[in-house]
């Protein structure tokens, strides 16, 4: 038996956003903008910096399931730890999280327990609304990805380009992003992976682009990248198994939903390009 993963805080705090009131919103609304930081401050402090007062922040934390203000900031401190886990610190814990002494039965658990947090917890409204975007052949999309999850920006711009056009992969070093920013506008979608340990390269270049009134979509682990401050759209996944490294299941199962839905949009260019692409084999072979 598998031990259920749980919602991480910043999970919670996005979904309770349409339970809150305006004023508590924007308590919450500035955790998510500096988190998990801005909780690690006083109440009062922390209502200030929100321009709401410290009883209010008191019932904003209520709402996510504390009874103290000491409990929402011990489980605050809990996730920074876990943003800042270095590999050699998950595997020093990796022996400890062995269930049945089968590396492969222990991993599919870990993974498949990752796959039904993943799918609990992104937003079904965010979901739906990158989709749409990601379908909307009028808009440019660009793709990229941090050291381990640029793999899955090009697995989805393989995809991608099949079902609508318009879409490019960003290349080269981080130096060289900077001159593809010339060819992105505020039209156009990009859409970012992250997980621990963040890319400071691939944040900066979230903010030049957000700058630049594009509209930024980051698919991240379950305690947010720092681009989530920027994007306008986050999707989190749950990335936690026995090993040195996170596993990218639950990115995979968000990028093949997300193509999925493409592929299926209501103006059926997908279908189309499909169709097209196999009239073209078809006069290959």
């Amino acid at each position: 038996m598998t031990q259920e993963v749980q919602p991480s805080l910043a999970e919670r705090l996005k979904r309770e956003l349409s339970r809150m009131t305006p004023n508590e919103k924007r308590a919450a609304v500035r955790l998510l903008a500096d988190f998990p930081m801005a909780g690690l401050d006083t109440a009062a402090r922390f209502g200030d910096a929100a321009g709401v007062s410290a009883p209010t922040v008191l019932r904003m934390i209520a709402k996510l399931g504390f009874s103290s203000y000491g409990s929402f900031q011990d489980a605050l401190k809990a996730e920074l730890a876990a943003q800042r886990e270095t590999p050699l610190a998950k595997g020093a814990g990796v022996g400890a999280r062995l269930q049945h002494g089968d590396p492969l039965s222990d991993f599919a658990a870990a993974t498949i327990e990752n796959l039904r947090a993943t799918s609990a917890n992104v937003p079904r409204d965010e979901l739906a609304t990158v989709a749409a975007l990601l379908a909307d052949g009028r808009r440019a999309v660009h793709l990229l990805g941090g050291r381990f999850t640029d793999a899955i920006a090009e697995y989805m711009t393989v995809h991608l380009r099949v079902l609508r056009p318009r879409v490019r992969r960003l290349a080269g070093q981080p130096p060289a992003w900077l001159d593809q920013l010339l060819d992105i506008d505020k039209r156009d979608v990009v859409l970012l992976f992250d997980i621990r340990r963040y890319s400071d390269d691939l944040l900066a270049f979230a903010e030049r682009v957000a700058s630049r009134g594009a509209i930024v979509v980051l698919v991240t682990d379950q305690w947010l990248s720092p681009i989530s401050r920027v994007a306008r759209h986050v999707l989190p996944a749950h990335v936690a198994v026995p090993s040195v490294w996170d596993s990218s299941a639950g990115l995979m199962l968000i990028a093949e939903t997300l193509l999925a839905e493409v592929a299926k949009a209501e103006n059926g260019a997908g279908t189309k390009r499909l169709e097209a692409l196999e009239a073209i084999r078809g006069l290959e072979e």
